[in-house]
């Protein structure tokens, strides 16, 4: 069974200590390809620092 993410933030953290992960990857890039701006309005703890590192890792 894998570990769950609690309080990992990096995505690379993330893949290579084998956590648990739910593949986004389609509404990634739906994000990237039809926004020209976004404003990622979300709770404390829900994800904001996790999406912005996994959109570095596509970039790099």
């Amino acid at each position: 069974m894998k570990k769950l993410p609690i309080g990992i933030q990096s995505f690379e953290d993330l893949r290579s200590n084998d956590y648990l992960y739910v593949d986004k990857t389609e509404d990634v890039y739906r994000l990237v390809t039809s926004s020209k701006v976004v404003f990622l309005s979300r709770p404390r703890r829900f994800g904001k620092s996790l999406l912005v590192s996994t959109l570095e890792e596509l970039y790099k």
